[in-house]
C-alpha cells in the first residue's frame, strides 16, 4: 500500500518502536502529523466489553451496554456456521458504533480437558468444527470493516500458571489437533490479528516462538496480518520480531520502546524486520481509520432477537424420556432453583459483558406468559453448597401442587471462570440433593442446566428430560421458554464429549501441571480418546435429540476410487418422519481401518445443518479432499493421506453412525524410508526386495535343539506346536538384522549387513 509505505519512510526508529507497543491498556500508538490515528482493540468474542472509565483485562470494571451473544462453548453446539456469522455481523456493528477497531476474539483453542476453566470461550474438542466455526465468526466480524484476533496462539489449554506454563506437545500432535483448530480460519477468513499466547509451547514462549510464528504462521500459511500479545505476554520483544512478532499489548512503559532502539542499533535486529511490523501494524490502523463509520447505531432490539434465536437453536436435549417435553401451557409448573432467577447467562473473566437486557425465566413467565400458571421456590442456596432444608421443604410443597417440575440446576458464578482450573466435574451437591427429592415427588422433572463445560451427571437418571444450556447469553430465559412449550424445536447437538467421571478424560493424571504440561495423550483428545479405549461415556460428542425424528438414507460416493489430490462428493439423503418442523445436523466421519500409524476411531470431516418440514426430504452434499483423508506424516513433514480404503460414515452423532460406504484412495506421494542396520525382519518382509533377503537367511536357519522327549510332547500336542512356531516367528520378525548377524555365529558378517543396508537405501 502507497500511504503505509510513504508513513513509514517518514518515521524514525524511535517513532518505528514505539508503533510496535500499545499506547494505553487498549489503544495504539497515534502520531496526528503523520496521519496515524489510535485505534482502539477490545474483548470480547460474543459480546463488545468497552471500558469508557478504568481499564482491566479480567473483566472487573464496568463496560458499556452490549449484545450478550451465547459464548463459543454454547454457539458451537448450534453447528450453524451461517448462524454464527450473523452474529459476527452483529458483533461488528456494535463495534462501529462503539469506535472500535479490533475485536479481540474468537477463541478457538481445543478443549483439552473439561477442566480448563475458560473452555467456556471455545469451541470444540474437535478442531475440524472449532476452526470452521471460529472462520464464520470472523467473516462475520470483519464483513464490517472491524478486525477480528483470533487467540490464544498456540496450545493454551489451561488456567493453572497459564502465563508460565510449557506446553510439550509432539509435531504431530501440535499439528492435527492444535494448529488444526487455527488453521482454517487463517486461511481462509484471514484475521486482522492473531493473538499469541502466554504459555510456552515446547520450551519457548508463544511471542517469541520460531517453530509456530515464523516457520508454520508466517512461511506455511502465509499469514501477512498482525501478530499481537495477550495482555502482557511479551518477554523478549526484539526477538519475537525477528520471528514474526509484531505488537505489545498494553503499554508498558519507554523503557519498552527502548529495547527495541537499542536492538536495531547493536546489530540483533535488523531494522528490515523492524520495518515489516511496522508495516503490517500500520496496514491494520489504516484499515480500522479507513472503515470507521462515525454515527453508525445498531439495531439493540434486533440484536436481542438474535442473540435469542441463536440461545434456542445453541441448546442441546440430552434426554427425554416419556416425552417430558415440550409442555402445554395448560399445565401447573413447579419452577424451582434459584439459578431460574439468577441466571448464569455468560462466563467469567475477560469476556464478562454488560448485557443490553435481560430477563429471568420468572420475568418471561410473568411478562410473556401469563396464561401459565407455576409456582416458584428457591431449591438450593447459590453461594454456599449447603442443604436449606426450609429451601428443600418449600421445593417439594411447590412441586405438590404442579403437574410437573421445571427445575435450574448448573455451575454457580465463581465456580468456572478465567484464570483458574476447575478441579472437579461436579455441580453442588445441594443441588442434587433437592433433584433426588424431586424425583420421589413423581412429577416429571424436566431440567435447564448452566454451565462453560460438561459435568458428571450420574444424576441424569432422575431427571425426565434434560436440556444443555451452557453459557446460553442474555436471552437465555426466552429461549428457555421457547424451547419448553414447543414453540422451538432443539436443535443443537454437542461439540463436545460428556464423560461418566473426570477419571475417564484423556488427561486426568496429569491436568493441569505447574512448570511443564506434557500432552502424553497426543492425537487422542475428547471423543478421538473415548472410542480408541472403548470407554463408555454420558452423552456422545455430537449428541441431540430433537421433538421430531430423522431418516438417513441414500448414501451416495461420486467415485469409488480416487487420488489424493481430487475432491470426493458425498451425498446423503434427510428426511423428516416426524410432524414437526425442525432442524437435523448431520455429521460425516472418515475411518482408516488399516493405517500404519495410530489413528481415531474415526474423525469428523464434514457437518451439514438441514431444515425440513414434516415428511420433506433434502440432500446433504459434503466435499472431501486430501486433508480428509490425512494424517501429519512427520518424516515428510507434510500431510499424507495413506494408500488403502477408507470408510464414509454418516450419522446423528459419533455414536449413532446411520450410514457408511467405502472408497480407496491411492496416495500420489512416495515416501523414500531410510534403513539402517536395525531394520527388523519384519521390516524387510514388507518390501519385495526384503522378503528375498529375509526368505534366503531362513532356509538355512535352524530351530533350536530340544530333547527327545520334549519333541515327542510337542508332536503330541498339535496346539502347542502351532504356538510354538508363532512365537518363533514373531521373535524371528522382530530381531533386527545386526543382532541376527550377532547370532549367527559367523555365518552372516557385518559387511553383509551394510550391504543389504546399502541396497536397500538406492
Amino acid at each position: 500500500m502507497e500511504k503505509v509505505e510513504k508513513i513509514l519512510q517518514s518515521l524514525t526508529l524511535e517513532e518505528k518502536a514505539a508503533l510496535c507497543q500499545g499506547a494505553s491498556f487498549w489503544f495504539t500508538k497515534e502520531y496526528p502529523d503523520k496521519g496515524i490515528e489510535a485505534i482502539m482493540m477490545t474483548d470480547g468474542p460474543h459480546g463488545l466489553r468497552k471500558q469508557t472509565g478504568e481499564s482491566d483485562h479480567l473483566g472487573i470494571n464496568k463496560s458499556v451496554p452490549s449484545t450478550c451473544f451465547p459464548s463459543a462453548a454454547a454457539m458451537c453446539n448450534s453447528w450453524d456456521e451461517e448462524l454464527i456469522q450473523k452474529i459476527g455481523e452483529a458483533l461488528g456493528e456494535e463495534c462501529q458504533q462503539e469506535e472500535v477497531s479490533v475485536l479481540l476474539g474468537p477463541g478457538t483453542n481445543v478443549k483439552r480437558s473439561p477442566l480448563c476453566g475458560r473452555n467456556f470461550e471455545y469451541f470444540s474438542e474437535d478442531p475440524f468444527l472449532s476452526s470452521n466455526m471460529a472462520k464464520s465468526h470472523i467473516n462475520g466480524v470483519q464483513s464490517k470493516g472491524i478486525g477480528t484476533s483470533l487467540k490464544h496462539f498456540a496450545v493454551n489449554n489451561q488456567e493453572t500458571r497459564r502465563m508460565n506454563v510449557d506446553a510439550v506437545v509432539d509435531e504431530r500432535t501440535l499439528r492435527e489437533i492444535y494448529l488444526a483448530s487455527f488453521e482454517t480460519a487463517v486461511r481462509e477468513a484471514k484475521p486482522w490479528t492473531i493473538m499469541a499466547a502466554y504459555n510456552k509451547v515446547n520450551g519457548e514462549y508463544c511471542c517469541e516462538n520460531h517453530h509456530l510464528l515464523k516457520e508454520i504462521l508466517r512461511d506455511e500459511w502465509g499469514y501477512e496480518g498482525v501478530v499481537v500479545s495477550d495482555w502482557s505476554a511479551t518477554n523478549d520483544h526484539p526477538k519475537g520480531m525477528e520471528e514474526g512478532f509484531d505488537l505489545r499489548m498494553p503499554y508498558a512503559g519507554e523503557v519498552k520502546n527502548q529495547k527495541i532502539v537499542d536492538a536495531v542499533k547493536n546489530g540483533t535486529l535488523s531494522e528490515e524486520v523492524l520495518d515489516a511490523s511496522v508495516r503490517r501494524i500500520l496496514t491494520m490502523v489504516l484499515r480500522g481509520m479507513e472503515n470507521k463509520k462515525p454515527g453508525s447505531k445498531y439495531d439493540v432490539l434486533e440484536h436481542h432477537a438474535l442473540a435469542r434465536q441463536a440461545a434456542a437453536e445453541s441448546a442441546v436435549l440430552l434426554q427425554n424420556r416419556g416425552n417430558a417435553v415440550p409442555v402445554e401451557k395448560t399445565e401447573r409448573l413447579a419452577v424451582i432453583g434459584s439459578l431460574a432467577k439468577f441466571m448464569r447467562f455468560q462466563g467469567g473473566g475477560s469476556s464478562h459483558v454488560t448485557p443490553t437486557m435481560h430477563r429471568n425465566f420468572l420475568e418471561v413467565l410473568d411478562n410473556d406468559y401469563p396464561e401459565v400458571s407455576y409456582c416458584y421456590a428457591r431449591g438450593y442456596r447459590l453461594k454456599k453448597d449447603m442443604i436449606d432444608e426450609e429451601y428443600v421443604e418449600e421445593a417439594l410443597q411447590c412441586a405438590g401442587e404442579a403437574d410437573r417440575v421445571v427445575l435450574f440446576l448448573g455451575l454457580p458464578n465463581g465456580w468456572e471462570s478465567e484464570g483458574f482450573d476447575r478441579t472437579h466435574l461436579s455441580i453442588p451437591d445441594n443441588q442434587i440433593d433437592l433433584l433426588k427429592c424431586l424425583s420421589k415427588s413423581g412429577k416429571p422433572v424436566i431440567v435447564f442446566l448452566f454451565t462453560g463445560a460438561p459435568v458428571e451427571m450420574s444424576w441424569a437418571e432422575q431427571a425426565d428430560a434434560v436440556f444443555a444450556m451452557y453459557t446460553a447469553g442474555q436471552a437465555a430465559g426466552e429461549a428457555i421458554a421457547e424451547l419448553l412449550f414447543g414453540e422451538a424445536n432443539p436443535c443443537g447437538k454437542l461439540s463436545e464429549t460428556y464423560p461418566l467421571k473426570l477419571s475417564h478424560t484423556p488427561c486426568s493424571l496429569t491436568y493441569p501441571q505447574k512448570e511443564r504440561a506434557v500432552y502424553e495423550e497426543g492425537i487422542f483428545v475428547g471423543y478421538r480418546y473415548y472410542e480408541k479405549k472403548e470407554l463408555p461415556v454420558q452423552y456422545a460428542f455430537g449428541h441431540g435429540l430433537s421433538y421430531t425424528t430423522w431418516e438417513y438414507s441414500n448414501l451416495c460416493l461420486d467415485k469409488e476410487s480416487m487420488k489424493d489430490n481430487e475432491v470426493l462428493t458425498v451425498t446423503v439423503d434427510i428426511t423428516n418422519t416426524g410432524n414437526r418442523a425442525g432442524k437435523e445436523i448431520v455429521q460425516l466421519y472418515v475411518r482408516d481401518p488399516e493405517c500404519s500409524v495410530p489413528r481415531p476411531v474415526k474423525e469428523l470431516k464434514g457437518f451439514r445443518k438441514v431444515f425440513c418440514e414434516p415428511g420433506e426430504m433434502k440432500q446433504a452434499v459434503f466435499e472431501l479432499n486430501k486433508r480428509s483423508f490425512a494424517y501429519y506424516n512427520t518424516e515428510i513433514a507434510d500431510w499424507y493421506a495413506e494408500s488403502g480404503t477408507y470408510e464414509i460414515l454418516v450419522g446423528a452423532s459419533s455414536d449413532d453412525i446411520r450410514l457408511r460406504k467405502a472408497v480407496t484412495v491411492e496416495s500420489t506421494i512416495t515416501i523414500k524410508k531410510t534403513y539402517d542396520a536395525y531394520v527388523t525382519m519384519g521390516e524387510l518382509m514388507e518390501i519385495p526386495a526384503g522378503q528375498q533377503i529375509v526368505n534366503g537367511m531362513m532356509a538355512g536357519y535352524q530351530m533350536p535343539e530340544i530333547s527327545p522327549e520334549e519333541k515327542e510332547r510337542i508332536l503330541n500336542d498339535e496346539d502347542n506346536v502351532e504356538d510354538v512356531a508363532m512365537d518363533y516367528a514373531a521373535m524371528g520378525m522382530d530381531m533386527p538384522l545386526t543382532k541376527v548377524a550377532d547370532m549367527s555365529e559367523g555365518a552372516f558378517t557385518e559387511e553383509a549387513v551394510m550391504g543389504i543396508v546399502q541396497m536397500l537405501n538406492q
